[in-house]
Formats: structure tokens, C-alpha cells, sequence
């Protein structure tokens, strides 16, 4: 994972504490189950922030602005690090707390994204160099996806779209409704109107793997349809075993605990869905 380039900075070692799993609702925690299953011994933290969500049509300032509130609380609880598990908090607020607000706090505090781990990845997966992005509407316009592939993967070509109503066809409980066939298939559609010769489409938007059934009926065989988790979740391992003071930071109580700034009752039954068990959650505020 390379949202960030600085090497385990001085200041003596971090107490060990869980590594704390950010998004503005329900869709990180199909980041954190390929989190846990990629490193079962670590401890977890996850916050939702679901009384303020959705965050994708929100502006900039406002974004960074909650999600450094989020970033705070998670630090105060002993996290050493933090990942933005929300496509949105990762293009409109990761280089803001990166570069303004991690210098100002104990050294060696660390928060990551989702956006350039799938950059990168795409290198790899995609075969003509041709990629679709549905996103929500805060993602798309942000055009975080567009600087890092010119960054890190200059020869790929990307179209994006934003598809508004598909976390609300998620967080609703309508993923596998007519309704949600009827905006999923019109988003994709354009999208592949846009470019024929897409050969990989990037679900950018952690909620939408609850839609992968109903994507993969409109898109075409021959077209990679890529979701994230996995791919941060080894993006996640990969750092810790290249920053060991980080690695050492991670403690090991195989525990996740779950925060919610909304009815902690409601997000119980949310996870269940997203994560297939039952969990118990907490109310926090921030």
C-alpha cells in the first residue's frame, strides 16, 4: 500500500493498538472482511460514520473535514494506523490529512487509502488498457482516479461514471430488487457506451460489491469486473512487511470491535448483510 512514501518516522515506537478501518458507512466493511482474512491474528477497529453518510455528493471541505474528525477519534483510541476503506474520504480527504494534519501528530501515525493500491493493480489486470470506473458522484468529480493512473499507469485510458442511486439501491436493502437491475444495467450500458473496448471495470465504490451478481449480468464475458478489498487488503500486508516498526504497531487479539456514529442497532443489521454474522456494534460521537 502506497497511498504515502515516508519510511517509519522517529519518535519512538508506537504502543501497540488496532489498526482502525475508516468509511462514511456501510461499503468499508467489505474491505475489512478481506482485511481479516488476510491478517486474522491483527486487531481491528472499524468506525462508520452513518449518521452523516452518504459522504459522495458532499463537498470537498466538508468530507475532509469529517473524516480528519474520524481519523482523530480512531488515533485517540490507539490505532497507529488508519485505512480510508471509502473511495470518497480517499479522493477528497487522504492528501489533505496526509500532508497538513499527520506532521502535526506523534510521529510515525499513519493513514492510508484505497485509490492508488487499485491504480496500481490495474497494471497488472488490464489487458488492452482500457478501463470503465463507476463511482459515486464525489469520486467521479474528484478525478483522483484520472491523476493516478496518469502518475502510475500513463498508457491506460479511463471512462468514468457516476452512479448515484446504486449505495442508496445498497444501503436500502434493494441490491437484488428489479430497481437495482434497472440502474445498473443503464449505468453500465453508458459506460460501455463510452468506450468499446473497455476490458476491465473498476467497482470504485465500496459498497457496490453487494451489486456484483447484477453487474456481471450486464457486462460482457470478456470484461474484468475488479473489486477492492482483496486487493488492499494485500496492498495492506505487503507495507507492514516492508515498514516493520508499523508491523510491530499492529497488536494481535484476533478482535474487531465496530463504532457507529448512528443507532448502533441498525448498523448490526447492516454489517450482517455486508458481512454474512452477527456483530455487535457501538455508538460513538464525533
Amino acid at each position: 500500500m502506497s497511498d504515502i512514501t515516508t519510511t517509519d518516522g522517529p519518535g519512538g515506537a508506537l504502543p501497540p493498538g488496532p489498526i482502525g478501518v475508516f468509511d462514511s458507512g456501510y461499503g468499508g466493511l467489505t474491505v475489512l472482511r478481506e482485511l481479516r482474512a488476510a491478517l486474522p491474528d491483527a486487531d481491528f477497529m472499524y468506525l462508520g460514520d452513518n449518521a452523516r453518510a452518504p459522504y459522495g455528493t458532499r463537498s470537498f471541505d466538508l468530507v475532509y473535514r469529517f473524516t480528519r474528525q474520524a481519523v482523530e477519534y480512531l488515533f485517540s483510541r490507539g490505532c497507529p494506523m488508519v485505512i480510508l476503506a471509502c473511495n470518497t474520504a480517499s479522493a477528497k480527504a487522504l492528501r489533505t490529512i496526509q500532508q497538513q494534519d499527520l506532521p502535526r501528530m506523534k510521529p510515525g501515525l499513519r493513514v492510508l487509502g484505497v485509490i492508488r493500491p487499485t491504480v496500481e493493480a490495474l497494471g497488472e489486470i488490464s489487458r488492452g488498457g482500457h478501463v470503465g470506473l463507476v463511482a459515486t458522484p464525489g469520486t467521479v468529480a474528484s478525478e483522483s482516479y484520472d491523476m493516478e493512473l496518469a502518475k502510475f499507469q500513463p498508457h491506460i485510458r479511463l471512462s468514468s461514471r457516476a452512479c448515484p442511486m446504486w449505495v442508496p439501491l445498497v444501503e436500502n436493502m434493494e441490491a437484488g430488487g428489479d430497481g437495482a437491475d434497472y440502474f445498473v444495467r443503464r449505468d453500465l450500458e453508458q459506460l460501455l457506451a463510452a468506450d468499446s473496448d473497455i476490458d476491465t471495470i473498476v467497482l470504485g465504490c465500496t459498497h457496490y460489491p453487494l451489486l456484483l451478481p447484477k453487474i456481471r449480468r450486464y457486462v460482457p464475458g470478456h470484461v474484468a469486473v475488479l473489486t477492492q478489498g482483496a486487493i488492499v487488503a494485500r496492498s495492506l500486508v505487503d507495507y507492514l512487511g516492508r515498514h516493520k516498526a508499523m508491523a510491530t504497531a499492529v497488536s494481535r487479539g484476533h478482535s474487531t470491535e465496530y463504532l457507529t456514529t448512528e443507532c448502533p442497532d441498525k448498523f448490526a443489521g447492516m454489517a450482517r448483510m455486508f458481512l454474512g454474522t452477527d456483530i455487535e456494534a457501538r455508538r460513538i460521537e464525533l
